[in-house]
């Protein structure tokens, strides 16, 4: 999960359980970062290690994408050591042109909960995941598919062969554009006017209110579905009409590198997301920068077509795990 709604878990939420000791740190719409250089806009999404919010720096005037990591100490070394990663990639790319995310800055924020590491992102837009879903999962364009493509082989060549990085969960969810697919969504294009102090009445206790209003919504909605569905199965399917990629920006950015590792330095012998993962790390017989190469031929499959290339199952005497 990095720097954009998209990259995170934006079906669901992340529940109230979780913001106690060792956990997230409740964030307000308003509250300042870094000696009030950071101030928070909004919410873009969350996932299993952090939340990431848009955030205004005051000191550049430009929106970024500022990623708070849970307190506990093993999520406090992991963040330590994508930094590690991140700071890399950013010093050997002063240019910004290796379709790589940029870190911007990182600190450490005290709250209740503990001490948080947190990372300072280039705001980007939707994943690729979005895009396909945008798309209707009906597989997009050759040349935007192509186009895509040059951006992702760009940045792994970089990570590969100039840093000696392998990303290991390479996927749609870790791939964004670099803007938003909606221009309302995006708050530069949509000329959205920072928030500097927090809104009156936003008092403690927002976020949990907030997050309990969320999910009643979600059940509301998924009833409403559910009843939406019977009536089209009864009815007859209705077409939905084409989608237009027009106007979408697709060049984009490699993101995510929570799991990250130095090919001499490797810390996982299971990575990747399932459905991307290579066959060598099924097999458990080593892997080097070849992993990556699969997850992306992964990914090129389902931008072209709209479907997985692997979608492994349970079977009698295997888990989906050792299937892939």
């Amino acid at each position: 999960m990095s720097c954009s709604s998209s990259s995170a878990s934006e079906e669901d939420e992340e529940g109230i359980d979780s913001y106690r000791k060792g956990g997230y740190h409740a964030v307000r719409v308003g509250d300042q970062f870094s000696g009030g250089r950071y101030i928070a806009q909004r919410k873009l999404g969350w996932g299993q290690f952090s939340t990431v919010w848009l955030a205004y720096d005051t000191r550049s005037s430009k929106y970024v994408a500022l990623k708070i990591q849970k307190s506990a100490a093993q999520f406090a070394q992991a963040a330590l050591h994508e930094i590690e990663l991140l700071s890399a990639i950013a010093n050997s790319d002063p240019t910004n042109s290796k379709c790589v995310v940029q870190l911007i800055d990182h600190f450490k924020h005290a709250g209740p909960n503990g001490q948080h590491q947190c990372m300072v992102l280039e705001f980007l837009g939707d994943s690729l995941l979005r895009l396909i879903r945008h798309n209707r999962y009906k597989g997009l364009e050759l040349d935007k598919v192509r186009e895509i493509c040059k951006c992702i082989v760009t940045g792994l060549d970089y990570l590969h062969r100039e840093l000696g990085i392998i990303h290991s969960d390479l996927k749609p969810e870790n791939i964004l554009l670099f803007s938003t697919i909606d221009p309302a969504k995006d708050p530069i294009r949509s000329g959205l006017t920072p928030i500097l102090e927090r809104p009156e009445g936003n008092l403690n206790g927002t976020s949990t209110m907030t997050l309990i209003e969320k999910k009643l919504k979600r059940r509301a909605k998924r009833a409403v579905a559910k009843i939406s569905g019977r009536r089209v199965s009864m009815g007859g399917a209705v077409q939905k009409p084409e989608r237009s990629l027009d106007g979408i920006d697709v060049r984009c950015k490699v993101v995510d590198f929570g799991n990250a590792c130095w090919a001499d330095k490797q810390f996982a012998e299971e990575i990747q997301t399932r459905q991307y993962r290579a066959p060598e790390v099924i097999l458990r017989s080593g892997y080097s920068f070849s992993v990556d190469m699969w997850s992306f031929a992964c990914t090129a499959f389902e931008l072209a077509t709209g479907d997985m290339l692997f979608a492994p199952k349970d079977g009698q005497d295997y888990s989906e795990d050792e299937v892939g």
